[in-house]
């Protein structure tokens, strides 16, 4: 098995192409864990790490470019990017220990492809894109249509996901992830719900975007969820219906973490509360583009 470490995303493409058997990775937290469990081992392990795009966190004006092989310590100390998107922060911290971090990314954590990703959630409440490189050159799509499965997304041969690109928040907007684990801590959702949250100035619901992992396939959006909540104020009858909405959503398994009616019970709790959540950031927000495109 060869270690290959290319320098941009030209020469990464190239050796995929030369090198149609290997494997890419941002972090490997996911990569050596699995090999060590007995996955064959690929002809070659391409690392994303040595690509500045690949690891950068800027400021582009209209939006935010973070490189998917960013380490998410890097995120959760990025002091401007926590106060305009405080939930998708939080859930990158998630992701492992203190020690996984440095090493731990978005891009790893979207194209591991496990139903239960902490970030996920709350990129797609975010409305993220992917910037993805390959043989045919760069295309861009929407975080929620990467995964297609447990372990599987929508990349073809050869393709990898250099950054990800991420707007800037409209003003009265929060964002919030919240998950439920069996353990305190370094432990996988058994439900998670990102939501992000727009008020409008009588601080009713102007947008909203809900989304739920660990319980399908894929975390997936709640468009009923999201029509509950937009026009209206956050009081108990718009509460009620996220939930409803947010547990009718779940296609869930039972195993030994948690049963079918669980893990849909506390999908509608878990939905309720970062609802909330958002909504309280969103009062007291002052998003929008700042710094003029400086990186961070």
């Amino acid at each position: 098995m060869k270690y290959l470490a290319p320098k941009t995303v030209e020469e990464a493409t190239t050796l995929l192409a030369e090198h149609p058997g290997a494997t890419v990775f941002a972090g490997a937290t996911d990569v050596i864990p699995q090999l060590k469990a007995g996955r064959p081992e690929p002809e070659a392990l391409v690392d994303l790490k040595k690509i500045s795009q690949a690891v950068s966190v800027s400021d582009e004006g209209g939006h935010w470019s973070i490189g998917a092989a960013t380490a998410t310590a890097k995120l959760t100390g990025n002091k401007a990017l926590a106060a305009e998107f405080p939930g998708l922060v939080e859930a990158a911290g998630l992701i492992g220990s203190d020690q996984v971090q440095s090493r731990a990314t978005l891009g790893g954590n979207l194209c591991n492809a496990s139903p239960a990703a902490d970030s996920v959630p709350a990129m797609i409440a975010n409305g993220m894109r992917a910037v993805i490189a390959g043989p045919g050159g760069t295309r861009t799509v929407a975080v929620e249509d990467i995964p297609t499965g447990p372990g599987s997304t929508q990349l073809q041969p050869g393709e990898f996901v250099v950054s990800f690109e991420l707007d800037h928040a409209p003003a009265r907007t929060g964002d919030a992830y919240l998950r439920l684990i069996p353990r305190t801590e370094m432990d996988i959702a058994v439900v998670g719900a990102g939501v992000r949250i727009t008020l409008d100035d009588a601080g009713n619901v102007a947008s909203a975007t809900v989304a739920i992992g660990a319980v399908a396939p894929t975390a997936r959006r709640v468009p009923a969820a999201e029509e509950a909540l937009v026009g209206n104020p956050i009081n108990d009858t718009t509460l009620a219906a996220v939930a409803e909405a947010a547990s009718a959503a779940c296609n869930p398994i039972d195993d030994k973490r948690g049963t079918i009616a669980y893990r849909r019970q506390v999908a509608g709790v878990l939905a309720r509360r970062a609802v909330v959540a958002a909504a309280e950031r969103a009062a007291a927000s002052t998003n929008g583009a700042s710094n003029n495109g400086e990186t961070r």
